[in-house]
């Protein structure tokens, strides 16, 4: 074969001569960005659609932990309701308050709502007046009885959770709630930020290391005196889980009594407590023997032992001191800033019975301002300060059904928490951030061959979070002993 010929076949072959296979999959085109404006048509036929589609795990934790059978159990009412029993309008009224609705006025407006009337099982909220005269056929004893589920379902929270704190630090602290109305109970008290006007004086304690609310009362505008203080001290203690052994208490200046520190110690609780100034302990101030602190914020510290009037023994007292700059203008002694202003210095007093370092007594304290943060956010958040009537009664019970849909928040964060967490490193979500991760979510609910099921968008970015949270609250079983779903145990 003439050589050029083969050379011009080789040259010309194709060099993959094969079939060409065919395509195994089509690829995903990009989706095309929606394009909305002014234009856009709309309609309201869309059905079963709910923006809150978080409530899907709050109802599976109540319902798994027996919060039902609590209700029914627990309150006790004359009242009869018609269009709903008592446990759906407690319910009803909590889950408002959950979703950021504080005024019984305000639930016309999820009466509708899919998902919240699934759970209620009706189909729709009742009006307005049903709800106020619901409110005000309670009676004063409700609010224990509140307290009393809020203590039941904590232990049932911590079992199925596996909390094992053995050792819990509680701050007790007290707000001022302002009055614009003719309210039962007003008083004209201690109120720095509207001066001379009337205002009610609730009293809560809070768990630091889980951040729930534990006790608390509505109070009037008066000052609480040692009896009252005591007697909340000793009703904390008794509300606590009962795998707690060892107790720490803070308080700032208004619980300094001799009522308190008897109340703490016959709950075996270690405390400090912020020192009221009163000439006599200023006269100590002055005669005591000071040395440089080199471990705080302050210039000098010191100690001693020290038995005010009235008290039945000694108590060790500590005591930092700071020098006025030339800047600094004096100001009237302030029981709120628990700084005592005398000449050239001010000075921070605080009665303990802990035998640690002046500066640990000093660091222990001030980490009692995360409770300040957890009042304002019950006030601001939880809907504490919606007083909705001019009896005292049932702003008490309003009271403890708004602490209740504070604690729904820190339960689920405790079942929503890492694995590895523990009390230093247990990080707080607010109700508010709360919301807006995992509370407003749109989702459908669907029903179909007699099943009802909620279809959540696929957009979602908490939707990891969302089934891993859900996964753990199916899990929980028991009866009167809930076995924990999440390991290892939080310390």
């Amino acid at each position: 074969m003439d050589p050029g010929r083969v050379t011009k076949m080789v040259t010309d072959r194709k060099q993959n001569s094969g079939e060409t296979p065919a395509k195994q999959g089509v690829e995903r085109d990009a989706p095309e960005a929606n394009k909305i404006n002014a234009s856009t048509p709309y309609d309201f036929n869309g059905r079963n659609l709910t923006p809150y589609g978080g409530l899907l795990p709050v109802m599976t934790m109540l319902e798994k932990l027996g919060f039902e059978s609590l209700v029914k159990e627990t309150l006790t009412s004359k009242r009869i309701p018609r269009v709903m029993d008592l446990y759906r309008f407690v319910l009803g009224i909590v889950l408002g308050l959950y979703i950021g609705f504080p005024r019984l006025n305000q639930l016309r407006f999820i009466a509708r709502d899919p998902i919240l009337t699934g759970i209620l099982k009706v189909g729709k909220l009742p009006v307005q007046s049903t709800f106020w005269r619901f409110v005000n056929g309670l009676h004063r004893n409700i609010a224990k009885q509140l307290l009393n589920i809020m203590r039941t379902m904590r232990e049932r929270v911590w079992a199925a959770a596996n909390v094992q704190m053995e050792t819990v630090v509680i701050d007790t602290d007290t707000t001022v709630h302002t009055l614009y109305g003719k309210q039962m109970g007003g008083r004209k008290g201690y109120n720095p930020k509207n001066k001379g006007k009337k205002s009610y004086q609730p009293m809560l304690t809070f768990i630091a290391e889980t951040r729930e609310y534990v006790w608390g009362e509505l109070r009037n505008g008066d000052r609480p005196d040692g009896k009252d203080i005591a007697q909340h001290i000793r009703n904390v203690c008794a509300a606590l889980p009962g795998c707690v052994k060892q107790i720490y208490g803070r308080a700032d200046s208004g619980f300094y009594c001799r009522e308190a520190v008897e109340a703490y110690e016959d709950c075996s609780a270690r405390f400090v407590i912020s020192a009221r100034k009163t000439s006599r302990l200023v006269e100590l101030l002055k005669q005591a023997e000071w040395k440089p602190s080199k471990k705080t914020d302050a210039d000098m510290e010191c100690e001693f032992r020290y038995k005010p009037q009235g008290w039945n023994k000694e108590y060790r007292f500590v005591a930092l001191r700071y020098e006025k700059t030339l800047e600094e203008v004096a100001e009237e002694d302030s029981e709120q800033y628990q700084l005592f202003e005398t000449g050239r210095y001010k000075y921070r007093v605080f009665v303990t019975d802990m035998s640690d370092p002046i500066h640990f007594v000093a660091w222990f304290y001030n980490q009692r301002g995360g409770a300040e943060n957890l009042i304002k956010e019950a006030n601001n958040d939880a809907g504490l300060t919606a007083h909705p009537s001019g009896r005292f009664d049932v702003n008490g019970n309003h009271f403890q059904l708004a602490m209740l849909a504070y604690n729904l928040n820190c339960w689920l964060m405790l079942f929503n928490r890492e694995p590895a967490a523990d009390t230093a490193t247990l990080r707080h979500t607010t109700l508010a951030t709360s919301r807006l991760r995992f509370l407003f979510v749109a989702a459908k609910i669907w029903r179909h061959a007699g099943r009802t099921g909620v279809s959540y968008s696929d957009h979602y970015e908490e939707k990891g979070v969302f089934q891993q949270l859900m996964t753990r609250l199916r899990s929980i079983t028991g009866g009167q002993n809930f076995a924990p779903v999440m390991t290892p145990a939080l310390r």
